[in-house]
């Protein structure tokens, strides 16, 4: 077993540290990526996805949050957002994950540079994402009828509450408070069916597209229907603390800390996730290190929004998740391997990219390292 961090530890310098070897490997890296999207590792290589996948963003928003003083990265960067644009105007290939491409490429780039083209594109995809919003049963549809046959006009995911900061940058760019409407309505639905009581997370909902009334829970890339996925339990934490600070509602911020309650009790001795906590015990060992990422990214952020009595038990609880990835999960010096973060699962169950270093564990642990840094540019804020 990896040794724990020690939780006393919040110095500068393991940060400046991680920081510092971050950008020597993603320079050896990205003369072989490049321009490219990069989702798992595998034998110590990043496959390359089309476009038109999911973790589209990843790799250039990593590539933004190291940009400064390092030009090669953001050259990179805005090559891989004018590739998406052959998705973006196809159209065929869109669904609920606009956010997660859009945000850490268009929005990122008109955040840090003020592009006007990028602040356009940025809107046409909220625009899809929008037309996606079943007014029925207040929720975004995810994914669409990719195989013959598909019958997915009534799911909704929990992975959608990270899609929502495009919905509220459009309606603040623009002055158009509908696509915040939007946002606020499918976090509602959120809130009542996909947040338990205990503060544990639903991964899929499938209501009738044409009453809204729901149907059935299913588990996806959990274990089972009523267990607890962890990277689910990380989209709820940082969805919801992301959609408190767009909106200032205290029953957002109230949720994020149940959830954050629930996650961190359920953390083991080295503060990284099983990929489910309600898991065969058999399984357990099985760990996501993208989870424990993104859910110290969302710890970070909720240590802004609660009151200063509250704030540093977020923030600490953030930075020993941080840590841990660097010192016991960190692959910073493996030259044979491109990943940062090792022991990540993308989806169990089906038994795809189990142990493996992914895109968006990267990226999100680059994220956090950022806010440690005191950095002011996140892009889905």
């Amino acid at each position: 077993m990896v040794q724990a961090a020690n939780s006393d530890t919040t110095s500068k310098q393991w940060v400046d540290e991680a920081w510092e070897r971050t950008i020597l490997k993603v320079k050896r890296t990205s003369a072989r990526i490049g321009a490219n999207f990069p989702h798992a590792s595998q034998g110590g290589r990043y496959g390359l996805e089309q476009p038109q996948w999911w973790t589209a963003g990843f790799w250039p928003g990593m590539l933004w949050l190291l940009q400064e003083g390092n030009p090669g990265f953001r050259e990179l960067a805005e090559q891989c957002e004018l590739k998406l644009d052959e998705v973006l105007d196809g159209y065929d290939h869109l669904d609920h994950d606009l956010g997660f491409m859009w945000t850490l490429t268009s929005i990122f780039n008109y955040k840090l540079t003020g592009g006007e083209t990028s602040r356009r594109r940025a809107f046409k995809a909220a625009s899809h994402l929008a037309g996606r919003f079943n007014v029925k049963g207040n929720y975004i549809r995810a994914w669409n009828p990719w195989r013959e046959g598909d019958n997915n006009a009534g799911l909704a995911i929990i992975d959608c509450a990270m899609n929502l900061p495009l919905l509220y940058f459009a309606s603040r760019e623009s002055g158009d408070p509908r696509y915040a409407h939007i946002a606020e309505a499918h976090m509602s639905t959120v809130l009542a069916h996909f947040i338990r009581p205990d503060g544990s997370v639903r991964h899929i909902v499938r209501f009738d597209p044409q009453t809204g009334e729901v149907a059935e829970y299913i588990g996806g890339q959990g274990h089972a229907p009523e267990s607890a996925w962890s990277r689910g339990t990380a989209w709820a934490i940082y969805g919801l603390a992301l959609a408190a600070k767009h909106t200032g509602r205290q029953e957002y911020v109230n949720a994020a800390k149940r959830v954050s309650q629930f996650f961190l009790s359920q953390l083991p001795g080295d503060h990284v996730p099983a990929w489910d906590f309600r898991a065969p015990l058999e399984t357990k060992a099985i760990r996501d290190s993208s989870a424990g990422a993104c859910a110290a990214s969302g710890l970070l952020l909720i240590s802004e929004l609660v009151p200063a009595e509250e704030s540093d038990s977020y923030r600490q609880a953030g930075e020993r998740i941080l840590e841990s990835l660097y010192r016991n999960y960190g692959a910073y010096d493996d030259e044979k391997e491109e990943g940062l973060i090792l022991h990540g699962t993308s989806h169990y169950p089906e038994r795809k990219n189990v142990d493996v270093p992914l895109i968006y564990g990267d990226y999100f642990f680059v994220e956090g390292l950022a806010r440690l840094r005191g950095d002011t540019v996140i892009p889905w804020e």
